[in-house]
């Protein structure tokens, strides 16, 4: 990047195109291409938020953007990299508080440094002027359901119902909250952060402020973490001394949980690069676990005392926060990642002492990778009973528990009075005991 570049914000819309269009060629997390092509631009901090801002509300409302083009582009426009570039100028006209001049004037500038686009700039030119006059238009029309994917919209209506399904859309299309979990003392952290003490123990922020400017960060008082996924910890219940394994542990947020209540944690994960990031946040934390980076599946240990199972899953419940999962995934990433969440539950299962506990939970909205992994489970282990969650148990949201007493939150679930960003990720929670003593 030159330092041209740097001044015409060029820079930010490039990494943003590009990051965009090779996580949707590859079918890859959106974060590892920002994190892929940041080098080459170079850019400071300010410029290279303002990228991640593009790239992600890009994807969020990428059914509305394409629908929107697709309305004033000739049916011939194919070209990929032309159309994602339309959608980040798009995007920012729509979504971002950025000068509609700007968003245009840079695609242009874009497209005619892409040796293959040099021909477009007139295109892209007409076509996001005409997007800024008839912005008012476009939102008024723009319903839920636009930016889900058609197999996710079958799968989501058949399980919760049309209306629930919608709720879920909706939610997605929202900016989501930035939830922490603290070691003592929720409610004064609350109070000196300026945040909401959620029902469940979590704090919610209210404002946006860059993390690691804020009261605690340095002496490692919080970490972030949705209020969802600060559950599985918690309805673990370890308590000092015991002997915990949380398998697939990366990035570490409900190893912290488990070290802070007093436990002898065994972190594994099959990733050294995550165990390191892992590390990394129980020093600032100032709290101590055993790291391993093996597959959990070859895990070989003496029996723990409880153990906590985040199985690798689709991730669909976490698309108000990472919205190219949306885009990036399938029915047969369900399908395949379903057979490895049944191998390591028996794994854990084999790991856990008589009298055990064993809490399994995905990021996933699907049943596969919830509700029924959990009756399979029970059926596979006549060993096992399932320990129902009590509503007290979940801060009250009793509409967060299934029938059977497991634990499903959903995206539109804690809407928070006055605050536009409430919810929760989408998270299946179901916690087992081993028979005997």
């Amino acid at each position: 990047m030159d330092q041209s570049d740097a001044h015409s914000g060029l820079g930010p819309r490039r990494l943003a195109w590009n990051a965009v269009t090779e996580a949707l060629k590859r079918r890859v997390p959106l974060d590892d291409m920002l994190d892929e092509f940041a080098p080459q631009e170079r850019l400071s901090g300010r410029d290279e938020a303002l990228a991640r801002a593009i790239a992600i509300v890009t994807m969020r409302r990428l059914g509305t953007i394409g629908w929107a083009l697709r309305e004033r582009l000739d049916k011939g426009a194919r070209d990929e990299r032309l159309l994602n570039l339309l959608a980040i100028g798009a995007a920012q006209i729509l979504f971002l508080d950025v000068p509609d001049h700007a968003a245009v004037d840079t695609a242009v500038q874009l497209a005619q440094d892409d040796r293959r686009l040099k021909h477009a700039g007139g295109l892209i030119n007409a076509v996001l002027r005409r997007v800024a006059r008839e912005r008012d238009a476009i939102l008024a029309s723009a319903e839920p359901w636009l930016d889900t994917p058609n197999w996710l919209e079958e799968r989501w209506t058949a399980q919760y119902g049309e209306e629930l399904a919608t709720e879920i859309a909706r939610a997605h299309q929202a900016l989501p909250s930035v939830d922490l979990t603290v070691k003592e003392d929720a409610q004064g952290w609350a109070e000196r952060l300026g945040g909401i003490l959620l029902p469940t123990g979590s704090i919610r922020l209210t404002e946006r402020t860059p993390i690691r400017d804020l009261p605690g960060y340095e002496e490692g008082a919080w970490w972030v973490q949705d209020a969802a996924a600060a559950l599985p910890a918690r309805l673990l219940g370890a308590k000092p001394g015991e002997r915990v394994a949380d398998l697939c542990a990366a990035p570490g947020g409900k190893t912290a949980q488990l070290a802070a209540a007093g436990a002898e944690v065994l972190a594994v994960d099959r990733s050294a690069k995550r165990l390191k990031r892992l590390e990394e946040n129980l020093a600032r934390l100032r709290l101590q676990a055993e790291t391993r980076a093996v597959d959990a599946e070859k895990l070989d240990e003496p029996p723990f005392d409880a153990i906590l199972l985040d199985a690798p899953c689709s991730a669909t419940g976490t698309i108000r926060r990472h919205p190219d999962v949306a885009w990036t995934k399938g029915e047969e990433d369900v399908k395949k990642l379903a057979g490895l969440q049944s191998r390591l539950l028996d794994k854990a299962a084999g790991l856990l002492k008589p009298g055990g506990r064993l809490v399994y939970c995905t990021c996933s909205l699907e049943a596969e990778e919830g509700e029924r992994q959990a009756e399979a489970f029970l059926a596979r282990h006549p060993d096992f009973v399932r320990s129902p969650v009590t509503p007290e148990e979940v801060g009250g949201l009793a509409e967060c528990l299934t029938p059977a007493g497991d634990v499903r939150t959903l995206p539109c679930h804690l809407t928070v009075a006055g605050h536009d960003r409430s919810g929760l990720d989408g998270f299946f929670m179901a916690r087992f005991v081993r028979r005997g003593s």
